[in-house]
């Protein structure tokens, strides 16, 4: 199913600025191998030109340990992509839609090589951007509804997608007017 523009990610900003902020991320580390960042004068810089860049706060990415984390691409992917927004009349179908792609590890067409292509699963299941987009819109979201649970046997179990929309729909939605369908 494809989503309203205002809940898809947008890639075409993100792919826009991916290929700078990814030149800028690696170039930093570069420079700290090089020289080092004792003072963290160079990383706030970097910290500047990515915030002018994409109105982000840098804050919640780490810039100098990417490494660590899913790599350059990934972040530098996460830094370019527009954050999510409230979305008015959100409808069923679309929450439904979103939570199918947060449960299900199938990728549309695994040859495809664009943009959207290579992050799309990222998209899924790495990146917050759903996440943070039903944190915005269901007042009752919570990245539990996505993980195991132990019941009072001790037996594990996952909500289904039906339980977690059912949830979620049924407790409504943040300063928006459910369109039940």
């Amino acid at each position: 199913m494809e989503l309203r523009n205002e809940i898809e990610p947008d890639f075409e900003t993100a792919e826009k600025r991916y290929p700078e902020v990814l030149k800028l991320v690696l170039d930093y580390a570069d420079w700290c191998e090089e020289h080092g960042d004792e003072n963290n004068s160079e990383y706030k810089k970097l910290e500047d030109k990515l915030q002018a860049m994409t109105g982000k706060e840098m804050s919640q990415f780490n810039l100098w340990e990417w490494w660590e984390g899913d790599g350059a691409e990934h972040l530098s992917f996460d830094i370019g992509l527009p954050d999510p927004q409230i979305v008015e009349d959100i409808t069923k179908d679309e929450l439904t839609e979103i939570v199918r792609r947060m449960n299900t590890f199938e990728i549309p067409d695994p040859d495809d090589q664009s943009f959207k292509g290579m992050f799309y699963n990222y998209i899924c299941f790495g990146s917050d951007y759903y996440p943070d987009f039903l944190k915005l819109n269901f007042k009752d979201y919570h990245i539990k509804f996505f993980q195991a649970h132990k019941d009072k046997d001790g037996n594990y179990f996952e909500y289904s997608q039906e339980e977690i929309v059912d949830i979620l729909w049924n407790n409504g939605l943040n300063n928006h007017v459910k369109n039940k369908k």
